[in-house]
């Protein structure tokens, strides 16, 4: 127990001075970027997990979430998994995901099947003379829908793909479009050392399309441009520099590297208890708005001979509120010999 108290002391002394110091380690490159795709819900991390842990995922241990982490995870699990989540976002916003992965038996791989929904509620209209509301509501809502693959090509080396088709529903404007996730991964033998590589929302422009709205009053007709979807290239690393029968520790590092903002560094940690409790912590470098760390816990619970992961992530930011992430993994044991 002292030596894995005195390795937390020395990880949360390193996310200390990187916090001081990380306008020096990652100058803001590629900031002028920012606000430039479309499609900002895909960018929303919905894994309470990963939220906890910073952002770290594409190197993790394979759960429910794979498909969003990196589709390259999905064919390391040996069980059908279920998952749901829920972000809350605050003012009325919420994000949902469903997901289910489907190993498939005597063949090293697996099929993966994912909602990803963003509802914004409901919203008044209001003009210049009625600027209290007409009594009438509008919303914006947005939907991928993907189906993704995974294969281990040997005992070390995966990869995965995921097609995701988006669609977007703002008021009466619609668009549509498509993106990929692509990931590969490579474990060692060391520490469970693992490498990961992912591109992310990789696809074309899109705009919206529609009627255009009646605007009286020597006011133009709503006219819109053309704008990517978030892709990101996110290149990761996750070891256990300690583990026994009843406890881990799990360390993830990962930089991203955005087409819409500048290059940041997540870095995140997981403990693991008896392998019923897992405390997660989290920070972001070179994140504008998120200069406090994110933290979270999951708590495994059996249901007869399969197992379910109960999640929740948090994550402050300086100017837009608390997220909040809640999650539910349910992994059904196909062995019947269990």
């Amino acid at each position: 127990m002292n030596r894995l108290t005195t390795i937390l002391l020395c990880l949360v002394a390193v996310i200390g001075v990187q916090w001081t110091a990380q306008a020096q380690l990652l100058p803001n490159l590629g900031g002028q970027r920012a606000g430039i795709s479309t499609h900002a819900f895909l960018k929303s991390d919905i894994s309470p997990r990963s939220m906890a842990m910073g952002g770290a995922n594409i190197a993790l241990t394979a759960d429910g979430m794979a498909a969003a982490h990196n589709p390259a995870l999905m064919a390391q699990t040996d069980d059908l998994h279920v998952t749901l989540n829920d972000l809350v976002i605050g003012a009325g916003m919420h994000q949902a995901w469903l997901s289910g992965i489907y190993p498939l038996q005597n063949s090293s791989s697996a099929l993966g099947l994912s909602l990803n929904y963003f509802s914004s509620g409901a919203m008044e209209v209001r003009t210049e003379f009625q600027p209290q509301g007409t009594g009438e509501y509008f919303y914006a809502n947005q939907l991928a829908a993907g189906l993704g693959y995974s294969k281990e090509l040997s005992q070390r080396f995966s990869f995965g793909a995921t097609l995701k088709l988006v669609r977007e529903q703002l008021a009466q404007y619609q668009s549509t479009t498509v993106a990929a996730d692509l990931g590969l991964l490579y474990t060692t033998d060391v520490k469970d050392l693992k490498f990961g590589i992912v591109v992310k929302n990789f696809g074309g422009n899109s705009s919206l399309s529609g009627d255009a709205l009646e605007v009286p009053f020597n006011r133009t007709a709503v006219s819109v441009d053309q704008y990517t979807v978030p892709t990101v290239f996110r290149l990761g690393a996750s070891m256990v520099p300690l583990k026994s029968d009843d406890q881990s520790l799990l360390v993830a590092v990962q930089l991203e590297h955005p087409n819409d903002n500048s290059e940041n560094l997540r870095i995140g940690l997981e403990y693991e208890f008896k392998k019923l409790l897992y405390v997660r912590l989290g920070y972001k470098l070179n994140v504008p708005n998120e200069t406090l760390p994110t933290m979270g816990i999951g708590y495994k619970v059996r249901v007869a001979r399969h197992s379910m992961m109960v999640n929740y992530g948090v994550n402050v930011t300086d100017h837009i509120g608390t997220f909040h992430g809640f999650g539910l993994d349910l992994a059904l044991n196909r062995d019947k010999r269990e």
